[in-house]
């Protein structure tokens, strides 16, 4: 789908190395296996191998699309002491439309993409070996499914009325640009087709292992749970509050429950990446994701969720390298270590998804009803609003913003969008622009033009 090799070729496979068949002959590797010696009568060690990456890769996007999306949507401003453009260009100062080269954000289109093609190699990988039975080959595409579905709406959330290519599985020739609606119809598909698998999968064990992030779900069921979570934060996004409901009955939506309950990212030493959001806190620090002011000061009093999220610094983190010198006091403090886990979906979301899609139904009382639950969570009481559904909106997003800050979806820009109330960001603080959306890459636009002409 696009020139640069690593977007469109890595897979994390014992070490192989990208390659780019369009423009080179295809030559082997001695020291690297290539991608049909896993596709064609596999071991179950190289489909272990092939999980593992896949796993890996899921997570990539996470540290670009939160700190970038986070600045849009002002939940944070990211503060890069050697690189002002993170703070100038992201918050809009000097970038009032961002374009196809814009600073930064190349991860939240091409790392999504590369665990897409992961997924594809594995799903062909189970499909063409003797070593796993029917249902155990259902597991390896069921799980394979809902990591691509979760990951194309990365992209999708980004690029907005610009559209994605959902169709990658053949990169030199890639289906066509969907609108959004339609892109997400199509992740939804996907998703779907994931779920089916796992359910005919039965009651079997996994033939294959994942990390501690997926505690609690690391059976068919348990993914299955994974994958209707995820289809029901779609169809939010689509303002189809019947599927959102029907979805959740199969997730892990548990409204009496623990609302920090989720799959996650893990985090660890070298080889492995550490968790990119720790900072130590009240250290002296002149690259980190900044808490937004207004993100504290706009707050209900006694709120929890700040209590639980935010660390107040005896000194001020100060940039000053932006068009406008900016500052807070505040600081993350949710991740106690630097191999403190992710939560990518958390049933408090569900809670909130199950909350708007009764909204979006006219079930207000039973809104109200999750509502009530997220906010005596947080210890600041019942809702006492007017029960109709623009006063539950204008409830449904204050609940969000706190429930959800600054996690890796870019949640607080998103929402926005969706109701199309952009212009309630604000942007006082920083003089800046919030963006709807982020121009098509160049190396995609490019793809079109090089496969057109060979």
């Amino acid at each position: 789908m696009k020139t640069n090799k690593a977007t469109l070729y890595v897979l994390l496979f014992a070490g192989v190395a990208a390659f780019n068949a369009c423009t080179l002959d295809n030559i082997e590797d001695p020291n690297n296996p290539s991608i049909t010696s896993v596709t064609n009568n596999a071991t179950r060690g190289q489909l272990q191998t092939l999980v593992t990456g896949l796993e890996d890769l899921s997570k990539s996007y996470a540290s670009t699309t939160a700190n970038a999306e986070g600045t849009f949507g002002r939940e944070i401003w990211y503060f890069n002491y050697n690189d002002p453009r993170n703070l100038q260009q992201w918050t809009g100062m000097t970038v009032t439309v961002p374009d196809e080269n814009f600073y930064g954000v190349g991860g939240i289109y091409s790392t999504p993409y590369r665990a897409v093609k992961q997924a594809n190699v594995l799903i062909s990988a189970a499909q063409n070996t003797n070593v796993v039975s029917a249902e155990e080959r259902l597991t390896y595409s069921g799980f394979a499914k809902t990591i691509q579905g979760y990951q194309l709406l990365v992209p999708a959330n980004a690029q907005y009325e610009n559209g994605i290519r959902i169709d990658v599985a053949d990169e030199n020739h890639p289906g066509p640009f969907l609108p959004y609606q339609e892109a997400l119809a199509g992740i939804q598909k996907i998703l779907q087709e994931g779920f089916d698998e796992l359910r005919q999968a039965g009651n079997i064990s996994l033939p294959f292992q994942l990390t501690s992030g997926y505690n609690g779900f690391n059976s068919p069921a348990g993914l299955a749970q994974v994958n209707r979570a995820l289809a029901a934060r779609v169809a939010v996004y689509q303002k189809d509050g019947q599927a959102a409901l029907n979805y959740l009955k199969d997730s892990f939506l548990d409204l009496n429950g623990d609302l920090d309950r989720g799959p996650a990212h893990v985090y660890g030493a070298p080889p492995e990446s550490y968790n990119p959001f720790y900072y130590v806190l009240g250290a002296d620090l002149r690259t980190v994701p900044a808490p937004h002011p207004q993100f504290v000061e706009e707050a209900i009093p006694g709120d929890k969720r700040i209590k639980d999220k935010i660390f107040i610094r005896e000194t001020e983190l100060i940039n000053t390298v932006g068009k406008v010198p900016l500052a807070t006091r505040y600081q993350d403090k949710r991740w106690p270590t630097n191999t403190t886990p992710l939560k990518f979906i958390r049933n408090e979301e569900l809670v909130l998804i199950y909350a708007e899609a009764n909204i979006l139904t006219g079930n207000l009382d039973e809104a109200i009803h999750a509502i009530n639950i997220i906010r005596q969570a947080a210890e600041i009481g019942d809702y006492q609003g007017d029960k109709t559904v623009p006063a539950l909106i204008d409830e449904l997003l204050f609940q969000r913003r706190y429930s959800l800050w600054f996690e890796p979806a870019g949640h607080r820009w998103v929402d926005m969008r969706r109701y199309d109330r952009l212009d309630q960001i604000s942007t006082e603080l920083d003089g800046g622009t919030i963006f709807k959306q982020l121009a098509r890459p160049e190396n995609e636009n490019n793809w079109d033009i090089y496969v057109a002409n060979h």
